[in-house]
């Protein structure tokens, strides 16, 4: 007999704005640093300049991170931090994406 699941799979409970690789990957490497600058974040994460670029740029239109440039040695340098935004965001995401997995969890250990 089937197990009638008692979860929400509402795709809409997953944040847009995080639920991208690459955006995903940035936000959860900011959570473990007090900050970084993009060629950490890119070289961290795997992704070429352009598509880091335009995630990043999502992320600040979203209030998540927070950018610094200026320049060293005549070479921009950009500096991102995670926002209080961003962080509660973050927490959320990971909270509701643990609500789809633990019924899946619950049901192979059954």
């Amino acid at each position: 007999m089937k197990e009638t699941l008692q979860a929400d799979f509402n795709h809409q409970l997953l944040d847009k704005h995080i639920h991208a690789r690459i955006r995903f990957a940035a936000l959860a490497y900011l959570q473990a640093v007090e900050k970084a600058s993009f060629v950490e974040i890119r070289d961290c994460i795997k992704a070429t300049d352009g598509n880091l670029s335009v995630h990043m740029r999502k992320l600040e239109a979203a209030g998540y991170i927070s950018c610094d440039k200026g320049f060293q040695s005549r070479k921009p340098h950009t500096i991102y931090k995670v926002t209080a935004k961003g962080r509660s965001a973050f927490l959320t995401y990971r909270e509701n994406v643990g609500s789809f997995l633990d019924p899946i969890y619950r049901l192979q250990s059954a």
